[in-house]
């Protein structure tokens, strides 16, 4: 299978599906995220696959970007319904997932620290989550992932397959992301390592990739930089 590479940041001063399907490709690019559009705008759900599939430029994923198990409920319900949206515009343009991370259990972050976001409960949490997502919009293209991350869940390749198992959803996939879990100097320095563990672990459940670079700084104390 071919890896698409795809990006942000493609200006166009239009947002005609068509037009912006066409740069991604002139660029380059052969993947994409999904360009914004509301669930109610059926016509712009239409162009936009008919648009970047005409362009042979694959809709890699939607992001979600909110914190879905935060302690204050008003906060917390209003991100499920922002989730349950962007998830059913995924599924509407053939998207191949939308993606979040999981959140945090400190309240009015969106995924900050916190002692509670590895324990137990936070595991039950994460699964009670993304089962109510994926039952309650049915999706039948794209997936629901996680994107892995230092200090909340899943924050290893082992608790991402744990997860995978405990929500038993034929929808929910595996996102990609190794700077997330890069921690130690002795996984900065055979980073490579990691990301075989990960496609040996992960391989036939992922489902869209981030690329980026990670920093390690000379100090005293432990200091990485996603870069």
């Amino acid at each position: 299978m071919a890896i698409r590479l795809g990006g942000h940041g493609l200006p166009i001063g239009s947002d005609d599906p068509y037009a912006f399907a066409r740069a991604h490709r002139e660029f380059g690019y052969g993947a994409a995220y999904v360009p914004e559009v509301r669930l109610d705008d059926r016509d712009r759900l239409v162009a936009i696959e008919q648009a970047f599939a005409a362009a042979n430029v694959v809709l890699a994923e939607i992001g979600i970007w909110r914190n879905l198990v935060s302690p204050d409920e008003a906060v917390r319900k209003a991100n499920l319904a922002y989730a349950v949206e962007r998830l059913a515009i995924a599924d509407a343009v053939g998207a191949g997932c939308a993606v979040s991370y999981i959140g945090s259990f400190r309240a009015g972050t969106d995924y900050a620290p916190a002692a509670e976001n590895m324990g137990p409960e936070a595991f039950d949490a994460c699964v009670e989550t993304v089962r109510y997502l994926l039952d309650t919009v049915k999706p039948t293209r794209a997936k629901f992932a996680l994107e892995m991350m230092q200090y909340s869940l899943p924050d290893s390749v082992d608790s991402y397959v744990e997860l995978i198992n405990a929500i038993d959803r034929p929808m929910f996939g595996a996102h990609f992301d190794p700077v997330n879990i890069i921690m130690t100097p002795r996984v900065y320095f055979d980073n490579g390592a990691l990301i075989r563990e990960c496609f040996d672990k992960l391989g036939h459940w992922v489902v869209s990739c981030h690329a980026k670079d990670i920093k390690l700084h000379h100090q005293a104390a432990l200091h990485l930089d996603e870069v």
